[in-house]
């Protein structure tokens, strides 16, 4: 299912000011180069960041986003007659043979459905070739990233918009907060998002189940000792 702060065509419009740079991407761009990836599919493309600078540097992309509002606006951007766009997400892919699979920005943890997260293990297993790797992050339960989770620590003004977040309910491995965005019209949009925060012997044993081999579990550059980030390569 589409996150509600991916849904709203105001919130989308409003995602890549929030986000700023990525600098979370340059480590994923790194890896494809390094691999010799030729085609990459994105999963949970959102606005496009990521699948546009791979366009931008020669390789194939398939971007799959089920948040429409998000989707709407990566096919508004420069470049993006070069990304084959999937409204949907992993569990109904059409045939591909993709060398690498990311899912970025802790897209998996926003997949809270233990049913949904395996179907979506299975798809990407499908769409990548023999021999391709699938890569994605997701946080460290142990470092209790919830707990930053409330206005005081989050409160800032982008472009005129104050935005903030505050954390409704902690049940884990299920974690609920909530973002207020008010809009110098006037405006006042809230988006509620739960996240699943599994440990890494839970994921582990997920892509071993679904036929990957563990190739490796690395530190996320961008916050280390907050995430872990897998690398799972399906068997030649």
């Amino acid at each position: 299912m589409a996150d509600d702060a991916f849904g709203h065509p105001r919130l989308a419009a409003l995602y890549d000011l929030l986000e700023g740079d990525r600098e979370d991407l340059d480590a994923y761009l790194t890896l494809a180069t390094e691999i010799g990836a030729r085609h990459v599919l994105d999963i949970g493309c959102g606005t496009g960041a990521f699948a546009l600078r791979l366009a931008a540097r020669g390789f194939a992309v398939t971007g799959a986003e089920p948040a429409l509002a998000s989707l709407e606006v990566a096919r508004g951007k420069r470049g993006a007659e070069r990304v084959r766009w999937i409204h949907g997400d992993a569990t109904a892919l059409p045939p591909m043979r993709a060398d690498l699979a990311t899912m970025t920005a802790n897209v998996a943890q926003a997949i809270v459905e233990p049913d949904e997260w395996h179907a979506t293990l299975r798809g990407i297993h499908g769409a990548l070739r023999p021999g391709g790797l699938l890569a994605f992050e997701t946080r460290d339960p142990r470092r209790r990233a919830w707990e930053e989770w409330n206005r005081n620590a989050s409160y800032r003004v982008v472009h005129g918009v104050e935005v903030w977040v505050e954390l409704l309910d902690v049940r884990l491995p299920l974690v609920s907060f909530r973002w207020t965005h008010v809009f110098e019209d006037g405006e006042v949009l809230t988006s509620d998002s739960t996240l699943r925060f599994r440990d890494r012997e839970e994921i582990e044993a997920a892509i071993t189940e679904h036929g990957y081999s563990l190739e490796d579990v690395r530190d996320a550059s961008d916050r280390p000792g907050k995430e872990f980030v897998f690398l799972a390569r399906k068997p030649y």
